[in-house]
């Protein structure tokens, strides 16, 4: 792979450029993410809420609702934001330069145009002393090739990630964005029930908390950036974590473990630079996820199976 083929896969997205683009987006991220909450039964460790990549950025899938059903996607190629309903009517607005409050009732207009319910929780979740929606009347930058970029730099993390998911023959997440921390992650479970999460996390009633650790996880996932970690990074964390997981060895080199975090940490330009970004990717997923297996016990023989190939099914 050549230096402009590798840079258009796995692009530059510094995070202090767009800081207060991605501020922005995260929050317009939460607004699409709680239309599907709103209208969707729970499923556990809040699945059912949860965004998914599509190949022009982040879409909630089909969310029923009145007359059929509705999906709400943020194409992060074109900037817009489109609503499709079942019956045909599709809506849509462009990103750009905005308030929080002028996206909120552009959305829930949206959603009233396409023959939905227009009703939404109106506060962020994980974010300390947040703005409700409608009041946040601040005007917010756009950053449109930013925007792109980071949605790039999604894509071949989330095909490591699929990968990463299929040797794995007990309970595994999807892949899946969640628009409160802003993370895409995937995650596994060892099938064991977990020690009471004590809650406390910002914004986030300790009922959804407490449910979506209520059994034991190694969980792996990205962030654009922002809080205690001012670049793009991708993470990986035990819970419960269990003894000596601070002081396992994991790959790549550039790893390490972020006390304030209590997680493994790899700066997203470790990856990107990297000879081989999803070989140095898949290490650190593999070496973070056997360090909190084997530590914790788990029946990882019952549990685990070969990386999955196309057209071939696992044999048995």
């Amino acid at each position: 792979m050549n230096k402009s083929d590798h840079d258009e896969k796995w692009p530059d997205i510094p995070y202090g450029p767009w800081r207060e683009t991605c501020a922005a987006l995260h929050l317009y991220i939460q607004i699409i993410g709680k239309y599907r909450l709103a209208r969707t039964p729970w499923v556990n460790h809040s699945w059912h809420a949860t965004l998914y990549l599509n190949a022009r950025g982040f879409t909630t899938g089909l969310v029923h609702d009145e007359g059929g059903g509705i999906e709400l996607s943020l194409d992060l190629i074109d900037q817009q934001v489109v609503g499709a309903a079942t019956d045909g009517r599709v809506v849509r607005f462009p990103l750009e330069p905005m308030s929080v409050a002028s996206f909120h009732g552009r959305v829930l207009d949206l959603i009233r145009r396409l023959g939905g319910t227009p009703e939404l929780h109106g506060r962020p979740n994980e974010i300390p002393e947040a703005v409700p929606f409608a009041q946040d009347t601040v005007e917010r930058p756009y950053d449109a090739d930013a925007v792109t970029r980071f949605f790039k730099a999604c894509v071949p993390v989330a095909k490591v990630f699929q990968t990463f998911r299929t040797a794995y023959l007990g309970k595994v997440s999807p892949v899946h964005l969640f628009w409160g921390s802003f993370d895409l992650a995937v995650t596994r479970f060892s099938g064991r029930p977990a020690p009471l999460h004590p809650g406390g996390i910002p914004a986030l009633p300790d009922a959804v908390t407490r449910e979506a650790y209520s059994h034991e996880v190694s969980s792996a996932g990205f962030w654009a950036g922002g809080g205690a970690i001012d670049f793009p990074a991708f993470y990986s964390y035990a819970y419960p974590s269990p003894p000596g997981f601070a002081a396992a060895g994991v790959s790549p080199q550039a790893a390490y473990f972020d006390k304030t975090l209590g997680e493994f940490v790899l700066p997203y330009d470790a990856v990107r630079n990297a000879d081989d970004p999803e070989a140095a990717l898949m290490a650190f997923l593999q070496s973070t996820y056997r360090a909190a297996a084997d530590l914790a016990r788990w029946d990882t023989p019952a549990l685990e199976c070969g990386i999955g190939q196309p057209g071939r099914p696992r044999p048995v």
